[in-house]
């Protein structure tokens, strides 16, 4: 290859057919997903791609498909919470890395004012990604239902609250896990058993505190109101939901709490109060993040299968991109016990 100014000019489309003696139509073709191509010019082509270092040029194959060949990962949450709740770093790793294997890569989206979904929603209908991505949405949030409408590919974290089939997405069960949790409580020998929920405008808040009453109802043991009390899955709301329940409820046995992170907050506040945690009160919490480890006692918590649930948003996501219709996928959750319970 020749020189221009000392510099080594980077390989070509036709460098490459050059290299696996095809046409550079080959070439395109084997490029552009393999069709009406032999298994053998196909393994040509990607051997010389090796050889040469060839690197797709993303614009001028956008130029010609119309697409960006990028997909968003749209959080429409406050910053703060990407950077507090490890949930959201642990589904973004898993999502970069699979659409890595296709050689696609992810744009992190913050939108968590309603300025912020504007800019957002505009880019995004512009055309400067191929789908998305939608973590952590609240109903009455209309990103969700504004990109549908636009003809978005769209894959939610979680069952979107009012919009039935419009939207794909990808869920742990949430319901089941919660009466897993409520059910294990109750094996203790635990009757006093508070919740902290999670925000009940999103999918995991409702189903979670809708599993947790199921068990109690199906066990004999009336709901008591003042044994629920709300979260936003941060910390400081899991240590002043548990300071409502042991002034609602002193005798309180055992909490199951909406998510990890509130868990420990609410640690803190059973310790602060002289409660030994499990001896007066037994507490599990969902997800199995990080924060499930790093508390202290370390947390009985319901799995989320994170990993598998990042590789299918990106499945279903690409199959939409692809021309599919929208799919729903509900992943099962599992019991992980350890000393708080």
């Amino acid at each position: 290859m020749s020189n221009t100014g000392g510099r080594r000019r980077p390989p070509t489309i036709h460098d490459v057919a050059r290299e696996a003696g095809v046409s550079r139509g080959t070439v395109s073709r084997v490029l552009n997903g393999g069709h009406y191509v032999s298994p053998a010019a196909q393994e040509a082509v990607n051997a010389a791609i090796r050889r040469t270092g060839y690197v797709v040029n993303r614009h001028a194959r956008s130029l010609i498909t119309g697409r960006s060949d990028s997909v968003g990962f749209l959080l429409t949450e406050p910053q703060e919470k990407f950077f507090e709740d490890p949930n959201f770093n642990i589904l973004l790793r898993g999502c970069t890395q699979a659409l890595a294997a296709h050689d696609i890569p992810l744009l992190l989206m913050l939108a968590g004012t309603e300025d912020e979904r504007r800019r957002i929603t505009r880019y995004i209908t512009s055309g400067h990604v191929d789908g998305v991505l939608l973590v952590s949405s609240h109903s009455g949030n209309p990103v969700a239902e504004e990109l549908s409408e636009a003809g978005v590919p769209l894959v939610a974290c979680g069952k979107p609250i009012g919009l039935g089939s419009k939207i794909s997405y990808v869920a742990a069960d949430d319901r089941e896990g919660a009466r897993d949790m409520t059910r294990h409580l109750l094996s203790l020998g635990r009757r006093r058993i508070g919740t902290v929920t999670g925000p009940l405008d999103t999918p995991g808040g409702v189903e979670r505190l809708a599993g947790y009453k199921e068990v109690l109802a199906e066990a004999g043991i009336e709901v008591d109101d003042r044994l629920v009390v709300s979260g936003d899955y941060s910390r400081l709301s899991g240590e002043q939901g548990a300071e409502r329940l042991l002034a609602q409820v002193p005798d309180l046995d055992a909490v199951f709490v909406a998510s990890d992170l509130m868990a420990r907050g609410v640690l803190t506040t059973l310790e602060r109060a002289g409660r030994h945690v499990p001896e007066d009160v037994a507490v599990g919490g969902f997800d199995d993040s990080p924060a499930a480890l790093a508390s202290s006692p370390e947390l009985t918590t319901m799995r989320q299968p994170f990993d598998r649930i990042s590789a299918e948003m990106v499945r279903v996501l690409l199959a939409q991109i692809g021309g599919e219709d929208t799919a729903a996928v509900i992943l099962p959750t599992e019991l992980v016990k350890r000393e708080s319970t």
